[in-house]
């Protein structure tokens, strides 16, 4: 999971934090997913499945998606809530939300070894401590990552890069692909690498990830290629740091994956930055 999270890095805002009574909803955000961790009460949620349901006990929700949805509790006594937004890589589209189903619901007593890191993260978002909202991010990050890693010890993930790298076969092929996409991979090298056959290493490699090898090398390569793009990397440049042999491959694998050439995919990513911009308060 390190390689994934070195590449998409991972950043949580915590934006709300203490007790809350009554109707509080949130909006459809195609960017960010949204974290929230109920310390105590009752809390009806609605919009996150057909159904609404209700949660009575200390519970981590994570929704990597989220559409509009609505938490509701007792006018009374209510609960207490921490709730953030967390992004990985600057961008909703991502292997490491892609691996997840659109609710991941974990009650804390299923999360052996978090009472203390929880136990820091209520002291400080209960209370009106120096540079709290930097350590309550901080804390929220390390979080997630271990509701990752119970998610892929659990089996809770739904295919994707997470499924794979909890594969004790294929795990040690995808972080392999993740390191080095300039590697002249094919599907002999990458079974040999898994200890498998070449049939029995695509069947499998299928059945977990839902990808062939090749599509997600693929997938994974363009995916690394906008994070340099992004960065202001030559095309030509990153066409060979990603495994294509020239520009004019690496914008038939773009095209084939997104639809559009790698310089249109920038000018809409700078469109969209100037257009957030314009709205951030």
């Amino acid at each position: 999971m390190a390689s994934l999270l070195n590449s998409f890095s991972l950043q949580a805002g915590v934006f709300y934090t203490g007790n809350i009574c009554g109707i509080h909803d949130f909006e459809h955000d195609a960017r960010r997913g949204h974290l929230h961790l109920i310390r105590s009460g009752t809390v009806q949620v609605r919009g996150v499945t057909q159904r609404r349901f209700k949660v009575d006990e200390p519970t981590l929700m994570f929704l990597p998606r989220p559409d509009q949805h609505r938490l509701v509790t007792d006018d009374g006594p209510g609960a207490d809530v921490v709730c953030a937004t967390v992004q990985f890589g600057g961008s909703g589209v991502n292997p490491i939300t892609a691996s997840l189903p659109d609710l991941v619901q974990v009650p804390l007593v299923q999360m052996p070894g978090v009472d203390a890191l929880l136990d820091l993260m209520f002291e400080e978002a209960f209370h009106e401590h120096p540079g709290r909202q930097g350590v309550l991010d901080r804390l929220c990050e390390v979080l997630m990552v271990r509701l990752l890693r119970h998610c892929m010890v659990r089996g809770l993930t739904q295919g994707g890069s997470l499924a794979g790298l909890a594969d004790v076969r294929l795990g040690p092929v995808l972080a392999a692909l993740h390191e080095d996409p300039r590697h002249p991979w094919d599907l002999p090298s990458m079974a040999q690498l898994a200890g498998m056959s070449r049939a029995r290493f695509a069947v499998r490699f299928r059945e977990v990830t839902g990808e062939t090898p090749a599509d997600y090398l693929s997938a994974w390569r363009v995916m690394t290629a906008q994070r340099l793009l992004a960065r202001g990397a030559p095309v030509k440049q990153v066409a060979e740091d990603v495994g294509y042999g020239s520009a004019s491959a690496l914008s038939r694998a773009f095209a084939r994956r997104l639809g559009i050439a790698p310089g249109q995919w920038l000018r809409q990513q700078v469109l969209l930055k100037q257009t957030e911009n314009a709205v951030s308060p």
